[in-house]
């Protein structure tokens, strides 16, 4: 079951690819997909602080 995570600044496919391009490169990430519409990133895998590092590492903030 992945693990969804709100990201309130995504606003476009620019910002879909470049969170995309971060997570999936992590280790363990089977797979990671952006809803640009609901400003969601459900990732399958990987540590959480990684993914939430490397989504904040990119310029955007995870909210709680």
């Amino acid at each position: 079951m992945p693990t969804v995570y709100s990201v309130p600044e995504i606003s476009c496919d620019h910002c879909k690819q470049t969170i995309e391009g971060a997570v999936g490169v992590i280790d363990g990430v089977r797979m990671v997909h952006v809803e640009v519409d609901d400003r969601t990133v459900a990732v399958d895998g990987g540590d959480d602080a990684a993914v939430r590092a490397a989504i904040e590492g990119v310029g955007f903030d995870v909210a709680d």
